[in-house]
């Protein structure tokens, strides 16, 4: 619902043209994901859905049919890349496999996405964000609360591993499409998730594999804490000393900071449950965005924590950069969609076209781009290929 999705909308935002092709009649499961709008389900209206499929052209066709087969196969051979996230076995039970691909197109890029790759004892695994997080360890690394060791792993938020993995197979695919320009050859990509995902934890697997050092859940208490607000929280990262002197003196010297055990950053980090309870008593008098800036103003590493709903209200930087756009939907009405984390001087991001709503390009690909008449279009809806 989420990896190929926004692999192939990384490249739709930034101007490459990408259909969508989903199965007639039930499309994309991501449709039935939510959330909705009031909570009402309806396949044209899921956020998640919405979001990942932006600039897209959308037809519906059943490639397991023999003439959804050949209609694939056309569509397949006037394209650069040719993206899947079906089952291992899947595609080449159908006939359109990478080597029946390259037959016909020898210069197609394949990139087949699948939990754990194409081969291997999970080959035929089944996963979900659960299984991905831990089974890449990320969820042995999330930020704890001393109170939460009964608690265990957690995985992480979201889709958040999705999003990450549809990041790094993206960039995948287009070091594939340059190596194309440069000597004319295909390929075929095996992107396994939970490969992707390992890969965001490499400096903690690369401690194990060199010290046989074991990086659990990281303590909030022995690193940068959450502090409380009046209206929320903060994160102070004062470990250096350096760092240390300047908040004890925006404090105001308090006694506490020249007790014996707080006298330097070993002891502090040793008593970091202590230090973090006299910490959160000075900050919960504040209100969180002004003791934010007045800590940065003086060196002070800091942060705050921001809910969605801040972020797309009050974020005066992402409103200065216009991170957040809208755009409005023929059935979903008009939204807003958060953009890029980058700028582009020549071939900027751009929202052009909301996601396609279910067939709703079936007659722009298949008549004016493939040349298949209206009555065969009817055809195709009538017998369930399309």
């Amino acid at each position: 619902m989420v990896t190929g999705p926004y692999c192939a909308k990384l490249m739709a935002d930034l101007g490459a043209q990408v259909i969508k092709i989903e199965k007639p009649g039930l499309g994309d499961a991501a449709r039935r994901q939510g959330p909705f709008p009031d909570d009402v389900p309806h396949r044209e209206r899921s956020g998640l859905f919405l979001y990942t499929n932006t600039n897209k052209l959308g037809v519906t066709l059943d490639p397991g049919t023999p003439r959804g087969r050949k209609i694939f196969l056309e569509l397949a051979a006037r394209a650069d890349i040719v993206l899947e996230d079906r089952a291992p076995g899947e595609m080449a039970r159908m006939g359109l496999d990478y080597d029946t691909l390259k037959a016909a197109h020898p210069r197609v890029i394949m990139v087949s996405i699948t939990p754990f790759g194409q081969w291997g004892p999970y080959r035929d695994y089944k996963a979900y964000c659960l299984n991905l997080s831990h089974g890449s360890g990320a969820g042995f690394l999330t930020p704890m609360e001393a109170s939460e060791d009964a608690l265990g792993p957690i995985k992480s938020g979201g889709f958040f591993d999705h999003f990450c993995n549809g990041l790094s197979i993206a960039s995948a695919a287009l070091v594939a499409l340059f190596n194309r320009v440069m000597t004319g050859e295909g390929q075929h990509i095996d992107a396994s998730e939970q490969e992707a995902s390992l890969a965001y934890d490499r400096v903690e697997v690369g401690m194990f594999a060199a010290d046989r050092f074991v990086h659990r859940r990281v303590r909030v208490g022995g690193g940068a804490p959450m502090l409380p607000c009046r209206d929320g929280y903060v994160l102070i990262a004062a470990g250096n000393p350096h760092h240390w002197k300047k908040l004890v003196e925006f404090m105001g010297r308090p006694p506490w900071t020249q007790e014996e055990r707080f006298k330097d950053d070993v002891l502090r980090f040793k008593h970091s449950q202590e230090l973090n309870a006299h910490l959160a008593e000075w900050t919960k008098g504040f209100a969180k965005e002004d003791l934010y800036h007045n800590l940065s103003s003086k060196g002070i590493p800091a942060g705050v924590v921001r809910t969605q709903e801040g972020l797309v209200e009050r974020d005066g930087q992402l409103k200065a950069r216009a991170f957040f756009t809208e755009k409005e939907h023929p059935e979903a009405g008009t939204l807003v969609y958060p953009s890029c984390p980058y700028r582009l001087s020549e071939t900027s991001w751009r929202l052009d076209r909301p996601a396609p709503m279910l067939g709703q390009h079936n007659d722009e690909v298949y008549t004016h781009m493939l040349g298949y008449g209206r009555q065969e279009l009817v055809e195709l809806t009538q017998w369930g290929i399309i």
